[in-house]
């Protein structure tokens, strides 16, 4: 029992797990708090993954051609939101299942992106790291928040930007609405799936800064294995939140947290089953899908499709 108790107070009292749940929750919050947006419209976002793998993969291009970060960053954004151009204009505009084009689309990432990058071999410059003085300093947490690849700052102000949208602004109110009500947001005057469309595109812009900060920041290269079902744990957060966005950056912090715990073990000197340990998350989020779905209160019309006149 007292070895369990050391074991413990090692792992929360090292530097490395904070830093290591910073790095792998900033990843997820890109993706989550997009997604919890385009959630609130009413629509379930399957292709967060492939939007991460698109952006991950575009940056890496966009290094590599014109070994400029910032321009390396604006190339991931638009991967992410070419995968949220066809998924929205698929699902809110042809009427296409929505589930079926975004597992369509992670399995069409995954397989050009990796055809691509073997073709290419894109070489990436990662971000530098900027250190904000004072608040680096601050015990446990102060070089996991503020000591990190500048990439991972975007971050910080997506939080606010994703609340003030949705809470203070006419499109965030119809937004709403059109999650929960669509039939009567559509008679108010309210174009139903073209705010479902712009959900949409808001998670393709946000998974794709994430998808650039995993390659730019958080690895410092592409690979069509980088992603890992990361997309997927970005939705099960929102539901763990209960569609919040605090709730959700709760969840991506747990989830970031399970997913740095292997890493931090294995710096520990512990011999802990690695793959054991590399499933943590996925069974935290399968965990999460059993507990919270039913529980929390979602949209009422979340991955209902709209058709005028049908109720």
């Amino acid at each position: 029992m007292n070895d369990l108790l050391h074991a413990i107070w090692n792992v929360v009292s090292s530097d490395s797990l904070y830093e290591s749940t910073v790095r792998f929750s900033a990843l997820l919050a890109f993706a989550a708090i997009g997604e919890w947006v385009a959630e609130r419209t009413g629509t379930l976002n399957i292709s967060v993954e492939a939007m991460l793998l698109c952006g991950a993969f575009g940056s890496a291009l966009g290094s590599y051609l014109s070994h400029n970060v910032w321009i390396a960053v604006l190339c991931g954004v638009i991967g992410g939101l070419v995968i949220a151009l066809v998924q929205a204009n698929m699902s809110h505009r042809l009427a296409a299942n929505q589930f079926i084009v975004g597992l369509t689309l992670n399995v069409l990432a995954v397989g050009l992106t990796a055809y691509l990058n073997a073709q290419i071999r894109p070489q990436v410059e990662r971000a530098g790291v900027v250190k904000i003085p004072l608040l680096s300093r601050i015990p446990l947490v102060g070089s996991a928040l503020f000591d990190q690849a500048w990439v991972l700052y975007l971050v910080y102000p997506l939080i606010p930007l994703a609340w003030w949208l949705v809470y203070r602004t006419r499109w965030g109110l119809e937004a709403r609405a059109v999650g929960e009500n669509p039939q009567s947001a559509d008679v108010s005057g309210i174009h139903v799936n073209k705010r479902r469309r712009q959900g949409i595109y808001f998670v393709g812009f946000t998974s794709g800064l994430g998808g650039a900060y995993l390659t730019l920041g958080l690895v410092g290269s592409f690979g069509a294995d980088g992603v890992s079902g990361r997309g997927f744990l970005a939705l099960a957060a929102v539901i763990f939140g209960g569609w919040t966005l605090k709730g959700t950056i709760a969840g991506v912090l747990v989830f970031g947290a399970f997913d740095a715990l292997h890493y931090v073990l294995q710096s520990l000197g512990y011999d802990i089953n690695t793959q054991l340990l590399v499933s943590l998350p996925y069974i935290m989020a399968l965990a999460t899908m059993l507990l919270f779905a039913t529980r929390s209160r979602k949209p009422q019309a979340l991955a209902m499709p709209f058709v005028r006149g049908l109720t």
